[in-house]
């Protein structure tokens, strides 16, 4: 079985804070031109989509220096959804299987397209340090590993991009605003391909498949 774990990419849907707004507008259409064509504006993070190490390291590589096969997945799902709004996930959550991956399913994205949205729990410095030392790239479904700033932020949280750092400097993947993490079993592989750009990040289509018993 397919899940479509992908948040769908439409105009003024949520962004992170001060990210290029999205939008789809028509520029041709049958009418006018015989056929349909639209144009599109948006972030190279924007939607369900995955970060490169260039995206917060001033040396790190781009999307297109890595082999298609780095985006597929043996993954793990780690159960977050007893967390509550800007709780952070200790390093005890994180698994010691062999895995690629860590999807931190936390619920998170019930709240997409809401100011809610924005105070989710986040990767502790601690799990993120555990993850790098058992090589896992993480996938969350929330806007951020990170804490993300808000009037409601405390301040005991961490700051900065802390947890991006701890990844994406050990040449650690990070996918953000996963959706429908329920659908999907604990253990399962998950595609996604990010758009062919030389770039800091690209939205993907992110594919849960279920492994055959």
């Amino acid at each position: 079985m397919h899940v479509d774990l992908t948040q769908p990419v439409e105009t003024g849907m949520q962004t992170y804070p001060d990210d290029p707004a999205v939008a789809v507008r028509r520029h041709a259409s049958h009418a006018e031109h015989g056929v349909r064509v639209d144009a599109l504006e948006c972030g190279s993070h924007t939607g369900t989509h995955v970060d490169a190490p260039a995206h917060t390291e001033a040396d790190g590589q781009t999307l297109e220096s890595y082999p298609i096969e780095r985006f597929v997945f043996d993954a793990v799902r780690i159960d977050c959804r007893d967390l509550g709004a800007r709780e952070p996930i200790p390093a005890a959550r994180i698994p010691g299987v062999d895995a690629d991956l860590v999807a931190c399913w936390t619920g998170w994205d019930a709240h997409w397209g809401t100011d809610r949205y924005l105070d989710h729990p986040y990767l502790s410095p601690a799990a993120a340090e555990t993850c790098v030392e058992r090589g896992y790239d993480v996938a969350v479904d929330a806007l951020n590993p990170d804490p993300t700033p808000t009037d409601d932020a405390t301040g005991d949280e961490p700051e900065g991009f802390q947890v991006h750092h701890a990844l994406l400097g050990n040449d650690l993947l990070i996918l953000e605003n996963l959706t429908n993490l329920e659908a999907v079993g604990d253990r399962f592989e998950l595609r996604a391909y990010p758009m062919a750009l030389a770039s800091d990040g690209a939205p993907v289509r992110a594919v849960g498949v279920e492994y055959m018993e």
